[in-house]
């Protein structure tokens, strides 16, 4: 038989409370762009650049990959999976955190017809 000791117990009671307290996974449909330009028009900005191009150089120095919703711009935590679908419209399974406004990346494939 087993002993069962206080520590045994709190860390299973944590462990259990952090599970439960966890963000369910969610889909997320949109478009890769930047945190510099976040729902800008990439078209707009660099007009000898494609799309793609201008997300892949706005996303140089302290900015990164992000999700646009249609609202809501996400940092993507998954920089350089992203970085393979600049410009296009994904899918993103994974979790959202309001506070960081960051999605936490599980997968990130294109939609149909990209």
């Amino acid at each position: 038989m087993m002993k069962t000791t206080a520590g045994t117990i709190a860390a299973f009671t944590l462990f259990a409370a952090s599970v439960a307290g966890a963000e369910p996974t969610q889909t997320f449909m949109g478009i890769v762009t930047d945190t510099m330009c976040g729902s800008k028009p990439h078209s707009n900005m660099l007009k000898d650049k494609t799309a793609a191009e201008c997300v892949r150089v706005c996303t140089h120095g302290p900015y990164g990959y992000a999700l646009l919703d249609g609202t809501t711009v996400m940092k993507l935590s998954d920089q350089k999976a992203s970085a393979n679908f600049a410009g296009q419209e994904v899918r993103v399974t994974g979790v959202y955190d309001e506070k960081s406004k960051t999605l936490k990346v599980s997968s990130i494939e294109p939609t149909r017809g990209n």
